[in-house]
């Protein structure tokens, strides 16, 4: 059993630790830290975890083992590294970074350090994503040619936090929330990406923002993609893959739809699993030493740099290529 520190207790946070805590048997959350304790007082008691104020409070305390970040975006580079210096695992909510220095700088703590870095992408741990990455990783498809995908959902107007709308901490309207885990997806299949051109469209700013990023990619490897985000409108998501025999296709977390050449279309429909509680379970099984992490260091680095490019895209109204800009 990994004994965990929760960093952040607001809507995410609690949601982290109804997941994990008397629920997963690799992982407890034993603190937890809030800058506005008295909201969540009885939260942290009925878990069963102690609560403070400051971070060094966890990182001081030589029980913890690893912390959990689910703090605003702008800090997760300084906890990150903070938490590598005092020798703790990290698992942090993405975005790991808003840029690709602060991304690398983050994991060249904790590589430093000996210590395992997680971030927060559970969509990656959905059955469907899981089946469509082993079809294309398997060759069925044959050669990959292009990319899909989308992720919408209403959680910016039921979920609204004030810090959350700062364009230092969610810039491109929707894409650190439902895009960045869409955009995430397209990296693991595709790689590093050579350029992006973003699109956003404003109909109401904040608070209930409706907005849509529209995306075009190219990457490294030569495939194409385009992916889009609605925020207000009610949870979807794809991820369609074409190859030069077929295609395949994730539609929500269970189903997958493939589709070969001179064959019928073949749906799959896995059982449901709880992707939050296990991507922290994969990440205490790391560091257990168990198993490595799911997530190689430097495709972090590959969907920040990614993100970037996005968001430079989007408010320079223009095509941004990584390292060029």
């Amino acid at each position: 059993m990994i004994d965990a520190a929760i960093i952040g207790l607001g809507w995410w946070g609690k949601n982290i630790v109804n997941a994990v805590q008397a629920r997963s048997e690799r992982l407890r959350f034993i603190r937890g830290v809030s800058k506005e304790p008295d909201t969540v007082r009885e939260f942290a008691a009925n878990h069963g975890f102690e609560l403070s104020t400051e971070l060094n409070d966890a990182l001081n305390d030589s029980r913890v083992q690893a912390v959990v970040l689910a703090t605003p975006h702008s800090l997760h580079t300084g906890q990150i590294i903070a938490a590598a210096a005092a020798g703790k695992a990290v698992f942090c909510e993405k975005p790991l970074a808003l840029k690709k220095a602060d991304a690398v700088r983050a994991v060249e703590a904790c590589r430093q350090a000996g210590v395992v870095l997680g971030v927060g992408t559970n969509k990656r741990f959905w059955p469907s994503m899981r089946e469509l990455r082993r079809v294309v990783a398997g060759g069925e498809l044959g050669e990959i040619l292009h990319l899909e995908g989308h992720y919408s959902n209403e959680n910016s107007g039921m979920h609204f936090s004030s810090w959350r709308e700062l364009p230092t901490e969610s810039p491109a309207g929707g894409m650190t929330g439902a895009g960045l885990h869409i955009l995430d997806a397209l990296v693991s299949l595709g790689g590093p990406i050579r350029y992006a051109h973003g699109r956003l469209v404003t109909r109401k700013p904040p608070p209930d923002p409706h907005d849509t990023v529209s995306v075009m990619l190219e990457f490294e490897s030569g495939v194409t993609g385009v992916f889009g985000t609605v925020r207000a409108t009610p949870f979807y998501w794809r991820v369609h893959v074409f190859g030069r025999k077929g295609s395949a296709e994730a539609i929500g977390e269970n189903d997958l739809v493939v589709r070969l050449t001179g064959a019928k279309p073949a749906t799959q429909s896995f059982e449901p699993v709880d992707a939050l509680r296990a991507e922290f379970e994969a990440f205490a099984d790391a560091v257990a030493g168990r198993a490595p992490y799911p997530i190689p260091p430097a495709q972090m680095i590959d969907t920040v740099a990614a993100f970037e490019s996005v968001v430079r895209s989007i408010e320079s109204d223009s095509v941004v290529l990584p390292g060029r800009q």
